[in-house]
């Protein structure tokens, strides 16, 4: 009885210790996915020696081995017989083979699970070291296998993929300003508030560059980039139709929350597709369309705008003016651009990074096939069988099975993925990043403090020239007496001074920068007037009668009314008419900064990797600076026009070079958690640029052109500090 119990006890020890050493081999050879099997397997295996009756135990063999006695033992062996039949376990059959791809190595895949014996207790800095090396290997590695793809079709495809989000980019950035004229009017704006909504699609692309920036790291380029995309789109088609100022706010903060996550995830993603010697070269002609989203906008601004009459009204609480419908035109890059992405792979570089082995595979196969065959050579093989994966550190979060309420699932992963993006961004500022990162700050902020500050300095500071060019053409009329006359044609730019109208009618016309100052108006009759910066100061109105005009309250300083009335007051702001001139010189003016862009983008994508990352950041930054203090001895609005012009074309070198330099200084699991928290400080750069500068308006010219050229100095110094990147493997 005694030896019966010691054999079961010994049998019962014996199985537990061959499930544990089924469930390692399992472990080892199929990887992280198949865990859960083989937990489940030995629970099974332990129940069955625990439940089972004494006649289902297995016996001792004459060779000291264990067998089953019993008929199932036979029935597990036959219906396993057929499957392992001609091969042992070893060559047990990969599943990926079915798709053609090749097997990791089985100490690879060990180390991607991460849930092993050895590793639970394995220190976090030894794994660590050991991700450092596997991501040297791996880079080495990548950049023999996009030589082998080559450059061709598919990287062109993904170029101009990618170039719509960058042409949606550049479209947010001059969507406001080309429709604050008349916005401000559209839905009356104080001033507090118009500059509010000059600055409101800065902030909300700050928030976006950051947060995006940080999840693409995690969950992916593509399905990030996706998101923001469309997060943009749905805010940018409602602002165009919403009515009040405060929902049209909330439209354009969250559509340039969801277009600021395109520039960093752009740049990395397009950059895992490129080897060394075409990464600063294509980088650059990819920053373009940046370009052309500015020249996109200002064409449509000048096409649309000023055609008041593309509108429509339902009574007095829905208008829909042409600004509103540019503001929609607008939107369609955005649209354009999530239907092209949606047929483009994720980075394989980032799967690689996640242990994902068989899915990078696959796309550097896509991208290798789709290459050669568009080069005429279909019938070469991409002969790449393994790739080096970095073992994975993420975090494991219990979830509570199924017991746990779905919302409490959803928030546990929510925070876990918090801590991970919130924690691969202190990783940019440890030891082996701080300098850098500090460094890079420095010129990011410096070169956007001043290029955004010009930029939207430059339009008011036309605007300002016009307007005085303007008053210098006022005609003035004093001490007069009008009796019985009939005002049906355009009164504009003039002052009328003491001033008497007797009996006098004014109808279907417009009234434009008209000023009636210490005049009388006695037995009048107002009719269709439509005013654009028309005021009565200190005038007395004598049994006057308004009828359907847009004369407000607002307009009539310090005068006095006397049995007068108004019947059929135009409800409502309206648009001001202005002079179509120009609305045109603005939008042309826009057009000519922006086309200027174009020979300084090409200069530095032909340079970019002959003469370095450095050379092109600093040279072109210290020449901006020069072109930019010349501004200060502009005296006419041309030459103005032609030095804004010379700074655009060369500052946009030092923008490639800067976001080139970028994407190479960090590796490829902090790279756009990086490039995000750069272009986020380099949004709030440009909102304080912007603020400074345009209060100088009217007051000094040379103040902000100082402040620029200081920046634009400081940057290029600090600029020649930073590591050269040139013909550096893409970490």
């Amino acid at each position: 009885m005694e030896d019966g119990y010691r054999d079961k006890t010994a049998f019962i020890r014996g199985a537990k210790d061959l499930a544990k050493e089924v469930k390692r081999q399992a472990g080892k050879k199929v990887g992280r996915g198949f865990d859960k099997m083989s937990d489940e397997y030995s629970k099974r295996s332990y129940t069955r020696f625990e439940e089972d009756d004494d006649d289902d135990y297995p016996v001792q063999g004459q060779d000291g081995g264990f067998y089953r006695s019993d008929s199932r033992a036979n029935d597990d062996e036959g219906a396993h017989s057929d499957s392992t039949e001609g091969h042992d376990e070893d060559d047990e059959i990969y599943e990926g083979e079915y798709q053609g791809i090749p097997r990791a190595d089985s100490g690879k895949v060990d180390g991607q699970l991460g849930i092993g014996s050895g590793a639970q207790f394995r220190d976090f800095g030894e794994q660590a070291g050991e991700r450092r090396k596997d991501r040297e290997e791996l880079a080495q590695q990548y950049e023999t296998i996009l030589q082998e793809c080559g450059h061709g079709r598919f990287q062109w495809t993904l170029y101009f993929v990618l170039g719509l989000v960058l042409m949606a980019d550049g479209v947010e950035i001059f969507v406001v300003g080309f429709v604050l004229p008349s916005a401000e009017k559209d839905m009356c704006l104080s001033e507090p508030n118009k500059g509010m909504l000059g600055l409101i699609v800065y902030l909300g692309m700050m928030v976006g560059a950051f947060f995006w920036g940080g999840l693409a790291d995690r969950i992916g380029r593509r399905q990030t980039l996706l998101i923001s995309l469309s997060i943009n789109s749905v805010f940018a088609f409602f602002s165009s139709f919403v009515q009040g100022y405060s929902t049209f706010l909330f439209c354009r903060l969250l559509s340039g929350v969801g277009i600021g996550g395109s520039i960093p995830i752009v740049f990395s993603y397009y950059s895992e597709f490129l080897a060394q010697e075409k990464r600063g070269e294509h980088l650059s002609w990819l920053c373009m369309f940046w370009m052309i989203g500015g020249i996109y906008a200002a064409a449509m601004a000048w096409a649309i705008i000023p055609h008041y009459g593309w509108s429509f009204q339902m009574g007095s609480a829905y208008q829909f003016h042409s600004w509103r419908v540019f503001v929609l035109v607008c939107a369609f890059p955005s649209v354009f651009a999530i239907g092209a992405l949606t047929t483009m792979p994720e980075s394989p570089r980032f799967f690689l990074e996640n242990g994902k082995h068989d899915e990078a595979w696959m796309i550097l196969k896509q991208v290798h096939d789709t290459n050669m065959r568009a080069k005429g050579y279909p019938e070469r093989v991409f002969s790449v069988t393994t790739i080096k994966t970095v073992k994975p550190l993420d975090e494991l979060v219990e979830m509570g099975g199924e017991a746990v309420v779905w919302h409490k699932r959803w928030r546990m992963k929510l925070l876990s993925l918090f801590h991970q993006v919130w924690n691969n961004f202190l990783a940019c500022f440890s030891p082996e990043y701080r300098r850098t990162t500090i460094m890079m700050m420095a010129v990011w902020f410096s070169m956007s403090f001043s290029y955004y500050g010009l930029t939207v300095w430059f339009p008011d500071m036309i605007k300002y020239l016009q307007k005085q060019e303007y008053a210098s053409r006022t005609k003035v009329f004093v001490n007069q007496k009008v009796e019985h006359i009939t005002f049906n044609f355009t009164l504009e730019n003039q002052v009328h001074r003491n001033v008497e109208y007797f009996n006098d009618k004014f109808m279907n016309m417009k009234m434009k920068s008209m000023l009636f100052e210490d005049s009388v108006f006695e037995e009048c009759y107002f009719e269709d007037i439509t005013s654009s910066n028309t005021f009565f100061k200190n005038c007395t109105f004598i049994s006057t009668l308004f009828y359907n005009t847009d004369l407000f309250e607002f307009r009539f300083i310090n005068s006095r009314l006397i049995n007068s009335t108004f019947l059929h007051n135009k409800e409502g702001c309206m648009l001001d008419f202005s002079d179509e001139n120009n609305a045109y010189m603005i939008y042309f003016v826009s057009f000519l900064g922006t086309l200027a862009v174009l020979p300084g983008n090409i200069v530095s994508a032909l340079l970019m990797d002959k003469i370095g990352r450095l050379r092109m950041l600093a040279g072109s930054s210290m020449i901006s600076c020069i072109s930019c203090f010349f501004l200060s001895f502009g005296s006419s609005e041309s030459a103005m026009i032609a030095l804004l012009c010379l700074f655009g074309g060369i500052s946009i070198a030092s923008w490639s070079a800067l976001d080139v330099l970028t994407v190479e200084l960090y590796p490829s699991d902090k790279r756009t958690t990086a490039f995000g928290f750069l272009n986020a400080l380099c949004k709030l750069a440009a909102v304080l640029g912007i603020s400074i500068f345009t209060s100088f308006v009217g007051i000094s010219k040379a103040v902000p052109i100082l402040f620029a050229s200081g920046a634009l100095a400081a940057g290029s110094s600090l600029a020649l500090k930073l590591p050269e990147t040139r013909g550096q493997v893409l970490q």
